[in-house]
């Protein structure tokens, strides 16, 4: 029977859970879930924001691009380059491209490269082939760019046979375009260069 009855009053001092104690422990989870799913969420939304941010400079800056439209031509007189053109037009649905040799920011600007030269400023000309004459190259424009080897590049280059050389233009908003070539073992009078 003694043992009974500290069985009994082992029974009797236990304490439970009240409700009030349970209560509280819900709502401490809640918090804690409420605060930690806020913190996903912000981080979330200011994720996709940066992403759009990037979304839309990418679009800024392929839309004020310029593309050329055919092939580059040179002519040479006396064994070396006299001039070479290209077309140039803006990429498809692109911004307007200021195209004004003369400006002195806010402009396109060509450089020269080759083993022996570097001209980061090439002077050129433009003549509008499609469009109107002004200083923008608009979408569905196509410009003619005009490089004379004696007068816009410095120093004058050799460009004579099997000289490799880079134009490297820049426009304000958008990529760089590259057009490197290599001149042939033999120079004609036009020749276009691949």
């Amino acid at each position: 029977m003694k043992a009974l009855g500290k069985l009994a009053r082992g029974v009797q001092s236990e304490r439970g859970i009240t409700g009030l104690e349970t209560a509280i422990i819900l709502i401490a989870f809640v918090v804690v879930a409420t605060v930690f799913a806020f913190v996903v969420l912000t981080a979330g939304v200011f994720s996709s924001e940066r992403g759009k941010e990037t979304v839309f400079a990418g679009l800024q800056k392929a839309r004020g691009t310029m593309e050329v439209r055919g092939g580059i031509v040179a002519t040479s007189t006396g064994g070396a380059i006299d001039d070479i053109f290209f077309a140039v037009a803006s990429t498809a649905s692109g911004e307007s491209i200021p195209i004004d040799p003369a400006a002195t920011n806010n402009r396109t600007v060509i450089a020269y490269r080759d083993l022996t030269t570097v001209d980061n400023d090439v002077s050129y000309t433009v003549t509008p082939i499609v469009g109107d004459a002004d200083t923008l190259l608009e979408p569905g424009e196509l410009s003619i760019i005009t490089i004379n080897r004696a007068t816009d590049i410095s120093p004058v280059p050799a460009m004579g046979p099997n000289v490799r050389f880079t134009l490297e233009i820049q426009t304000p908003v958008g990529a760089v375009l590259d057009i490197t070539r290599q001149l042939p073992t033999a120079l004609d009078a036009v020749m276009q260069l691949h």
